[in-house]
């Protein structure tokens, strides 16, 4: 036997005698575990691997998909302009384009020392909830501040002032594990200066949010909203510390409240949606479902300012645009993984498991048979995550709530694809704002319900950190 596989075959009899025994042992790959999405599975691993259509698509599909990525990738431009279809950019904006954020379909990241924008963070802003404006919490989840709004803005079309400039910096913490090895975390420290339009409430509230990866989110659209809240279910009745719980939100089109599954914080209910408010916040853009400019009412000459929709009044985005790119964007084909039978990796799997990690980032879903669309329908599909909200402690508190997600509160983030960051996005700054620059980092802020799972790997001498890193990065 090689020496390799001698020693992962050693540390395969350690887990064994350690894991707890109610923690699956895996000893080969379960079957279609490369499959993360299913039948919709892309077999790309380079730097377009984010960027591909669902496998299944057809090829008149995939017609309307490079339509809809035509749009999400192309700059909008400021009104008024020749270039009708993609004009009203801003008055306030945070990018000119979707692609801006998602770089090639991936990650954000946090704003460099030298850079003029921070682009794909974004800040989001509020003030503490009273009953006064139980209306407005209804339906945003959150009270704006009251001059520059839910979302700070660090650029405007010429002659409008952009809201400030956002600077991240960034204090030493140290970690040290069982077997005496250091690692050194960086906790961020978020910075507001310039302030275009006068100060802040006193009491408001930031959160940096980095874009997340654009794959499979028409596959976790598809999850049935039974199947969330069974989990919900089965963690609260384990009664183990983890109690993950599902965000009610406001659903604009429907106009009530239903179950939210995307952002940070679960704080939308459906990729239309998610869609709409990024094209309003991000780049000012209007849409049949919010026919406004991101203006407040003390931005008086961000009301003035000309826009792009058109003499009866449509919106600067088409409905068939907002159309398209929902298509793109629900058809992003999440990547097969890689070395899902390597003894390393499976060794990883088994400590994952052990530390109990597949509590909140569950392995496995079927989609529901009337997904919208009918290539996402009946898949088995490995996101791992439950789309839950959790107490991360205090460590990742942002103390911002968003409906009913608390201060401390955050969506479990899927793991699919996660070991090809530095190949699509180029870097590994992880978590919601960035502040992990690789995943064992990541992995060391997990608080709150996660803190067992992070003590576990606090135990974990090097052959088994290199392990459970393995692991991750084949998903």
């Amino acid at each position: 036997m090689p020496p390799s596989l001698l020693r992962w075959s050693t540390l395969f009899m350690a887990l064994s005698l350690s894991a707890c025994d109610d923690a699956p042992r895996f000893t080969q790959a379960e079957p279609g575990e490369a499959r993360s999405g299913g039948e919709a599975t892309v077999r790309k691993s380079d730097q377009n691997a984010f960027s591909m259509p669902s496998a299944n698509l057809s090829p008149t599909r995939r017609l309307d998909f490079s339509v809809g990525n035509s749009f999400f990738r192309s700059p909008w431009v400021i009104a008024p302009s020749t270039t009708t279809a993609r004009d009203g950019l801003g008055p306030l904006f945070n990018t000119n384009g979707c692609q801006n954020c998602h770089i090639k379909d991936g990650r954000g990241h946090p704003p460099t020392p030298d850079s003029d924008n921070a682009v794909s963070m974004l800040v989001r802003l509020s003030i503490p909830n009273e009953p006064a404006y139980a209306k407005v919490i209804e339906q945003l989840g959150i009270v704006p501040e009251p001059v520059y709004g839910g979302q700070f803005q660090d650029m405007a079309v010429p002659g409008i002032a952009p809201e400030g400039k956002v600077r991240v910096e960034y204090e030493p913490l140290t970690v040290r594990f069982k077997d005496g090895s250091e690692v050194e975390l960086r906790k961020p420290k978020l910075q507001i200066t310039q302030l275009g339009y006068g100060p802040m409430h006193p009491d408001t509230r930031f959160s940096a949010r980095v874009a997340p990866p654009m794959i499979g989110l028409g596959l976790l659209e598809a999850i049935p909203e039974a199947a969330i809240l069974a989990n919900a279910q089965a963690q609260a009745k384990a009664g183990n510390g983890i109690a993950g719980r599902p965000n009610r939100v406001w659903d604009d089109a429907q106009q009530k409240t239903v179950l939210g599954r995307f952002g940070w914080k679960a704080g939308q209910p459906n990729l239309n949606q998610q869609n709409v408010h990024a094209f309003s916040g991000d780049m000012g853009l209007t849409t049949s479902l919010r026919p406004f400019d991101d203006c407040t009412d003390a931005q008086t000459a961000c009301k003035q300012a000309p826009n792009g929709n058109g003499p009866d009044g449509e919106p600067e985005v088409s409905d068939n645009i907002l159309r398209l790119v929902l298509f793109y964007s629900r058809n992003l084909g999440v990547p097969a993984r890689r070395d899902v039978g390597s003894p390393q990796v499976l060794a990883g799997k088994n400590l994952f498991y052990q530390a109990g990690c597949q509590s909140c980032h569950t392995p496995r879903f079927t989609t529901a048979a009337d997904a919208a669309e009918p290539e996402l329908a009946n898949q088995v599909i490995r996101p791992y995550s439950d789309l839950l909200l959790h107490d991360m402690g205090e460590g990742l508190a942002d103390n911002r709530s968003e409906f009913q997600a608390g201060g401390r509160d955050w969506r479990t983030p899927p793991l699919w694809g996660i070991g090809l960051t530095q190949t699509v996005s180029g870097h590994t700054q992880f978590l919601h704002d960035g502040r992990a620059r690789n995943l064992l980092e990541a992995v060391l802020w997990h608080g709150g319900e996660a803190r067992a799972a992070q003590q576990q790997v606090l135990s974990f001498n090097a052959e088994q950190r290199a392990a459970l890193l393995a692991f991750l990065n084949s998903l």
